[in-house]
Formats: C-alpha cells, sequence, structure tokens
C-alpha cells in the first residue's frame, strides 16, 4: 500500500504510509496525554518544530543524534534482509569504539594513515564480535536472537573492565581512555559550514553515515551479493538449490551487520569525544531496531526514521524544561510510536488476507 505513485519505484518501497500512521498516532497520543494534563497540545507542537528546526545549531544537532542511529538501524536492515534479527549492535558498536580508541591512542601517525587504520580496526572489531553469534546459527543452530543478546552482556563487561582496570586515563575519576591523537579525530562540519556554530559536535561521521546509506541501498540492489543475501533470507531452501550456501552467507551477513553497527563507535570516539567513555551509547543500538522498523528496513527509510528519532532526543529536554513534561513518558511515547506501528502493519496485513 503506497503512495507519491509518480516516485521511483525502487525508493517508493521505504516510503509508505503505515510509518506515517504511526508517526501521525504518536504526535495524536501525546497531544491527548497533554490535554489531560490540562496542558496545550499546540504549544507541544510549536516547541517541537521550534527546538528542532529555528536554527542551523538546532538542526545540525538533531543530525549529530540521528548519526549513530543510522548506522545501527542500518545494521539491523541488512540483517533483517537476510532473514536474521541483530540484537547485538549495542555490543558491536563498544567493540568496535574501543578498537579505534585503542589504534588512536597507540599510533602516532599522520591523518592520512591513522583515521583509516582506526576505522579499519573498528570495522573488523565490530565484524568479528558480529560473525560468533551468525557462526553459531550457521553451525550449530543457536538463535541470533539469544546469541547476539548475550554478546551485549560480554562486550559491555569485557569493556569496563579493559577501561577501568586497564586503560584507565591518570588521576581521572571517570572511567574513560586517554585520548586519542589529534590525527585520527574526525573533523567537525562547523568549519566549512559557515552557518553552523563553532560549538555544534556535527561532524563527519554524519557524512559517512550518508555514505554507508547509499553503500547498502546499491549493495542489497544492484550486487550478487546482495542477492543472495536477499533470497538466503527469503528462502534458503531455494538459494542453496540455486548453489548458494546458506551457512556461509548467514556468516558474513552478520558480520557485515555488525562492522556497520561499529562505525556508530566510530561516529563516538573518533567524531565527537575522541576518546572511549564507558557506558557511553544512550542505548543506540536498541533505537536502531526502532528506527530499522520505522524506516521498513530500506536503507533511505533508515535514514529517514533515525533523522526522526535524532529530533526527539533533541527536543525531549526542551519539552521537559518548558513543558514540565517528564522525560521518562516522552521516551514512553516514543516506545508507543513503534507499537502503534506494528499494530497498523499487523491490521493491514490481515485486511490483506
Amino acid at each position: 500500500m503506497k503512495f507519491w505513485s509518480g516516485i521511483n519505484p525502487r525508493f517508493a518501497g521505504a516510503i509508505t504510509i503505515t510509518p506515517l500512521l504511526a508517526i501521525c498516532g504518536f504526535f495524536l497520543l501525546c497531544g491527548l496525554v497533554l490535554l489531560t494534563r490540562g496542558q496545550d497540545p499546540l504549544e507541544f507542537y510549536t516547541v517541537i518544530f521550534v527546538s528542532g528546526f529555528a536554527s542551523f545549531d538546532d538542526i545540525g544537532y538533531v543530525l549529530f543524534n540521528a548519526t549513530p542511529l543510522v548506522f545501527t538501524g542500518l545494521a539491523v536492515a541488512i540483517a533483517y534482509k537476510g532473514g536474521l534479527i541483530n540484537i547485538g549492535c549495542e555490543g558491536q558498536l563498544y567493540v568496535a569504539a574501543f578498537a579505534a580508541a585503542w589504534v588512536g591512542m597507540h599510533l602516532n601517525l599522520p591523518h592520512v594513515l591513522l583515521v583509516p587504520l582506526c576505522v579499519g580496526a573498528a570495522l573488523v572489531a565490530g565484524a568479528g564480535w558480529g560473525a560468533v553469534p551468525g557462526f553459531l546459527k550457521a553451525r550449530y543452530g543457536a538463535h541470533e536472537v539469544i546469541n547476539t543478546i548475550m554478546m551485549n552482556f560480554i562486550a559491555l563487561a569485557l569493556m569496563n573492565y579493559l577501561v577501568t582496570a586497564v586503560y584507565q586515563e591518570p588521576n581521572q575519576m571517570i572511567p574513560q581512555t586517554p585520548p586519542i591523537y589529534e590525527a585520527a579525530r574526525l573533523p567537525r562540519l562547523a568549519p566549512v559550514l559557515p552557518s553552523l556554530p563553532q560549538s555544534n559536535p556535527l561532524n563527519v561521521s554524519f557524512l559517512l553515515a550518508c555514505g554507508c546509506v547509499v553503500f547498502c541501498y546499491i549493495f542489497l540492489t544492484h550486487t550478487r551479493w546482495g542477492y543472495e543475501l536477499r533470497l538466503v533470507g527469503n528462502a534458503p531452501e531455494v538459494a542453496a538449490y540455486g548453489g548458494i550456501n546458506p551457512r556461509a552467507v548467514t556468516v558474513w551477513i552478520m558480520a557485515l551487520s555488525g562492522a556497520i553497527a561499529g562505525l556508530a563507535g566510530v561516529a563516538e570516539v573518533m567524531g565527537y569525544r575522541y576518546r572511549f567513555l564507558d557506558n557511553f551509547s544512550g542505548g543506540w543500538g536498541f533505537t536502531g531496531i526502532a528506527a530499522a522498523l520505522l524506516g521498513r528496513n530500506h536503507p533511505f527509510g533508515v535514514l529517514a526514521a533515525a533523522v526522526l528519532f535524532g529530533l526527539l532526543n533533541k527536543v525531549a529536554l526542551d519539552i521537559e524544561i518548558l513543558l514540565n513534561v517528564p522525560h521518562g513518558l516522552f521516551l514512553a511515547g516514543q516506545g508507543m510510536l513503534i507499537v502503534w506501528l506494528v499494530c497498523i502493519e499487523g491490521g493491514l496485513r490481515r485486511k490483506e488476507l
């Protein structure tokens, strides 16, 4: 059930009516909750618009908040296209972030060499962490949902140990590593965008996220590997009959998903804090699942959903301060957005049947 029939069919898959209905339902629900509290819903909508789009600085923060969600959303979408559910993005991005930080604080090399090495280390670490549940799935049939959840606990505990007991920055109470070399840092976009304040944290990692969206789209729709991935996800028996090894594809799908999720750690370490900080993620690995679901597992849909969640994260504090709406209540509303999406999706499918 698609709309805007004039749009290119290859892009129209990302634009369906169910996400829009879910978003409208979310904002309607927020308005109804405010009415029960004796507040004006129009004031709520005005705060969202002003806080998110009133200046280039606000837009920059929205895109900055969206950047890690683009990576984790794409990671979930890639795995889902291959018939797998990757719940382990949180652990994968932590491992990748630490790998990037370790290289960045130990190798004092020129910028042109150190940045690719840090990103490469993150990709390898994320891919390796993702390949483990993929191998267990392919070799022993162990369900990837359970394995990726357990790998999250292992990753967070291991990173906590390494930061607090091995690489803790001297004379610091905060559990963090020493800073990475300046040559390993990704530049901010403010110097090349005059309208963006110098204090805005939007950096090159956002461009990397946009490039990753294009890569995933081309990979899924225009390459042999993307065809194999989709075929294994839809009909593994047919894929095996056609000479494709579903077990091997399962392993590299999870490895690719983990590598993409690891780029969220790159954005944190190399583009923002310039060090590894324990428990730095705001649940990006799990919010990425929501972004993939809302974006219908289409790369461009994931980008749009990540920007929406970036907007909601940006305005949450302003809504709490200006309208006295508890932050937890607003987060609960975001959860209801996904529940509402699933309900609409299920209802439409039942009508089709």
